[in-house]
């Protein structure tokens, strides 16, 4: 008996799937890296390559995908470098075997050079391009990034399911109550005007082509957790290092972003309320996800009483960070 549905995903379905839509592989499938969904590299007959989609059972309404397909779309009118779904019949998704599935061209590309200070005001243009496209439009089925959703729901969940290990849940649930309250605080004296985003926003999501090809530069992958929040959830993801570093970052993104758009610097005192939402979210969506095989094998640290302490501290750490002083530019 299959113990998740992805188990169904043999190749001959996905081989079987791409040919519902009239793409016709010649048997070259290769698994692409994602753990929310299931993503393969296929090789068609008339020699293309396109990327088939499979989207997580359960997690994604049907007008909520179509919804993140249309910003897609908009983005490609305007000529920001994403790539977008196919349109196959006259539309973009599709459903076979139980599955919603969307295809795209495949696009390849390397990591960015973030220690390059011009790279990062390349990217801040680009993120602010695709913000003005954002916020012609709004998401009327995808949720929006608030504490409520992303923190408080999260708990409300590891809580009821009891997800925690005993010796740790006590630990872990103080830690995260006493920095949702932090984040509570901020969030509503910080003013912001929610525009669709791309969500998700990390060094991983994004490729870089040479620059001397026609459309080098940056280029996002993925769109999947597309959703309604602050401009800055697309900027904070891609600082790292010391504060020092995070700053030279910070200002090089900026630099470029305003170019562009203007950037509302209220807005940086939600990175670390959003850093502290994000940790809680990711405890919850691994303990959600337990239950898919690939799960353990990838995170086999995850569930032990140590993981669940060290998060505690961690949540701790980030209230004290939430009380400093908000990064400048």
């Amino acid at each position: 008996m299959s113990s998740h549905p992805y188990d169904l995903l043999t190749p001959d379905v996905v081989l079987d799937t791409l040919a519902r839509i009239g793409l016709h592989g010649d048997g070259r499938l290769t698994a692409l890296n994602s753990y929310e969904n299931r993503v393969y590299l296929a090789h068609l007959e008339d020699g293309r390559a396109v990327v088939v989609k499979f989207y997580r059972p359960g997690r994604w309404t049907d007008a909520q995908i179509e919804e993140e397909h249309a910003l897609a779309l908009a983005l490609a009118a305007a000529e920001v470098p994403v790539v977008p779904p196919l349109d196959a019949h006259g539309r973009t998704l599709h459903h076979h075997a139980g599955f919603a599935f969307s295809v795209s061209p495949w696009r390849g590309g390397r990591p960015p050079e973030w220690e390059d200070l011009d790279v990062l005001a390349w990217i801040g243009r680009f993120l602010a391009r695709l913000h003005r496209v954002g916020e012609q439009a709004v998401f009327r089925h995808r949720p929006a990034l608030t504490p409520q959703h992303f923190g408080h729901e999260s708990v409300a969940w590891l809580r009821a399911h009891e997800a925690i290990p005993a010796e740790a849940r006590a630990a872990w649930l103080a830690a995260a109550e006493a920095a949702l309250e932090v984040v509570d605080a901020i969030w509503s004296r910080t003013p912001f005007t929610p525009l669709r985003l791309h969500g998700d926003c990390h060094p991983g999501n994004i490729l870089w082509t040479p620059a001397e090809r026609p459309g080098g530069g940056p280029h996002f992958v993925d769109l999947d957790d597309a959703r309604t929040g602050a401009a800055v959830q697309d900027l904070w993801m891609l600082l790292s290092g010391d504060r020092a570093q995070r700053q030279r970052q910070l200002g090089a993104l900026l630099d470029g972003y305003e170019t562009m758009r203007p950037f509302d610097r209220r807005e940086l005192a939600l990175i670390e309320p959003l850093r502290t939402l994000r940790l809680i979210h990711y405890s919850a969506w691994l303990a959600r996800r337990w239950s898919d095989p690939t799960f353990p094998r990838h995170f086999p640290w995850f569930g032990h009483s140590d993981y669940w302490l060290e998060q505690a501290r961690t949540l701790h750490e980030q209230v004290a960070a939430m009380e400093d002083e908000p990064l400048v530019a």
